[in-house]
């Protein structure tokens, strides 16, 4: 029996099976692309939904500033108390009386090799003459000085520690300066140093406990007006949910509007804190020249300027997380 012949029809390739589900599989690279180009409408969309109520953000940019320029005024501040520290001329200062009979060598000879260690920053070495003369110019007893048969003045080394001398490293120099063989006497404020020391950590502290406080505050202020968003637009967020969208799809303009918050209050902070600085800084200046002072107030560095704008960006996108995690749970269709 022959067999059947096919029809040509029949002679066609059967088209291949389906794969399926995995057809529908986008790949890793496009997956990665809708990603990104869903975090760009994000940011965008929640910038220019900020921009549309132009009252409402300026109140809660306001209220971020306040919130991040207060510390960052008081570090400024600790900053220029510490450089009106350096300032201070003999603040840290050691004064080295040498013993009237030693000899001028041996007294160079002992400031070369202190200038040589890394634990001091300059000697100078003043003589009796020279000692004299500036003691005339600045007393006012030219005269009297004048009829004195011989010079009172001993020789002097007026030692200066290097800036990251503690207390504890003044007093083992002040100790050895003093115990050695030509010295007759060595004299240094302690007590001062270590009052300046006490006060700029106690200053320190309060800063630190500050900030932590105002970033608390800060975190409820994104976290309440993020919270007002979301109830909101709690219908688009039902629409969303019923469509199949996930909870971070949800959360990822909430997001963005808390960074925004957090990054526009961190550049109203540092527009205020110079305003602030430019604010004061004819009167500091004026004050510094009748002291005769070369002191100038300082600001933030651009380094600290950028750390404060992301700290209060970060502080913003943390109060958003927070809120939108604790009331979008409470939102799902029935």
């Amino acid at each position: 029996m022959k067999p059947l012949k096919r029809s040509p029809a029949s002679r066609r390739k059967t088209p291949a099976r389906a794969k399926g589900a995995s057809q529908s599989k986008n790949p890793w690279r496009q997956r990665l692309s809708a990603w990104q180009a869903h975090h760009s409408d994000c940011a965008i969309e929640s910038l220019l939904r900020l921009l549309r109520t132009p009252l409402q953000s300026a109140l809660t940019w306001l209220v971020v500033a306040i919130a991040t320029a207060l510390p960052a005024t008081l570090y400024v501040a600790l900053l220029n108390i510490e450089s009106l520290g350096y300032h201070w001329q003999d603040s840290n200062q050691i004064s080295v009386f040498i013993k009237p009979a030693a000899k001028h060598e041996a007294i160079q000879k002992w400031a070369t090799h202190l200038r040589a260690r890394a634990d001091i920053s300059t000697v100078v070495y003043v003589s009796p003459e020279q000692a004299l003369s500036e003691f005339q110019t600045y007393s006012g007893l030219g005269a009297v000085l004048d009829d004195l048969s011989e010079n009172p003045l001993p020789p002097v080394l007026l030692v200066q520690p290097s800036d990251n001398a503690d207390a504890e490293a003044l007093e083992g120099l002040l100790i050895e300066l003093t115990e050695h063989g030509l010295s007759d006497e060595a004299r240094l404020d302690m007590m001062w140093v270590k009052r300046l020391a006490q006060l700029v950590e106690l200053a320190s502290r309060g800063v630190f406990f500050l900030a932590a406080l105002l970033a608390l505050g800060l975190l409820l202020v994104v976290g309440n007006t993020i919270r007002l968003a979301v109830e909101n637009r709690r219908d688009e967020i039902l629409v969303v949910k019923l469509v199949g969208g996930t909870d971070a799809y949800v959360r990822r303009p909430f997001l963005y509007t808390g960074l925004w918050y957090g990054l526009g209050g961190g550049l109203i902070a540092l527009l205020l804190l110079a305003l602030g600085l430019a604010w004061l800084e004819a009167p500091v200046a004026s004050l510094a020249e009748l002291y005769q002072s070369q002191f100038s107030l300082k600001s933030l560095s651009l380094t600290h300027s950028l750390q404060l704008v992301l700290t209060a960006g970060l502080i913003g996108l943390a109060g958003a997380w927070l809120a939108v995690g604790r009331h979008l749970a409470h939102i799902a269709p029935r």
